[in-house]
């Protein structure tokens, strides 16, 4: 079945006539968290190796694509075709060792150019936009996980120098973060502890990318290494008959204590 086919079910449903009432009622920034939710449900389906599933949270995410567009084309900014040309253009001019005659000399030269290549898009982008000054961190989606987005931000400073040399600063740095997290503590302050917290999180980020580990998946396996435990902390009490919530502290750890070992 081709893309025309879910072209046509979308306009069908945004007919103004016999369209659905639902789908007339959306614009962009009620779809927008549908597609988010979709992006995600994608990336769970490939953490659960379940290709089944990954098929249609494709299939989701896909018509959230074709949702956007036909929206857009209502208001004769850009249709689908559009969207496609535009992808395609870009993975073209982002390629020229594949699609035109570039020989890079090794997988650093070619890195370099893509991000040569992506900051003079980023360049063109502000020259056709009201901005006159473009920033080394324009295009950084706001709407990013916040570890996601620090994680990014670091690497655009990074690029032109902002960074430190090495990781072992970082470990100093994280040390004061923490100082100032307790002085925000123990002023009660509750806008400076959150300040402070962020700027702690922030340290954590600029550590993880230093070693070349994803903070987002760090912290997603952390999740469920503690949700699995917890569940485990959980048969374990129903297995004494006991109430977690009438247990003490101690008590709890004890069980916790056990299930690591489990």
């Amino acid at each position: 079945m081709s893309i025309e086919r879910l072209l046509d079910v979308m306009q069908r449903l945004r007919d103004p006539k016999d369209g659905c009432e639902w789908d007339l009622a959306q614009d962009f920034s009620t779809i927008a968290p549908y597609t988010l939710e979709e992006a995600y449900e994608v990336v769970d389906a490939i953490q659960r190796s379940d290709l089944n599933d990954l098929k249609d949270e494709l299939g989701d995410l896909l018509l959230q694509v074709v949702f956007h567009s036909q929206m857009a084309s209502e208001q004769n900014a850009f249709d689908f075709d559009d969207v496609v040309t535009g992808i395609v253009d870009k993975m073209v001019r982002r390629h020229p060792h594949v699609f035109g005659d570039t020989v890079f000399k090794d997988t650093a030269e070619m890195k370099a150019s893509w991000e040569a290549t992506k900051a003079q898009e980023r360049a063109d982008k502000v020259g056709s936009s009201s901005e006159s000054i473009a920033s080394t961190l324009d295009g950084i989606a706001m709407a990013l996980p916040a570890l996601k987005r620090a994680d990014k931000i670091q690497k655009r400073a990074a690029r032109i120098g902002f960074d430190w040399p090495e990781a072992e600063p970082i470990f100093g740095k994280i040390e004061e973060e923490t100082a100032e997290v307790r002085e925000a503590v123990a002023s009660n302050n509750r806008a400076a502890m959150e300040d402070e917290l962020g700027d702690l999180l922030f340290s954590v980020v600029n550590l993880t990318r230093h070693y070349e580990i994803d903070a987002e998946t760090a912290l997603s396996r952390a999740n469920e290494k503690f949700s699995s435990r917890f569940r485990a902390v959980e048969q374990l009490a129903r297995e004494q008959d006991a109430d977690m919530s009438a247990m003490t502290l101690a008590e709890l750890d004890a069980l916790w204590d056990l299930a690591k070992r489990g």
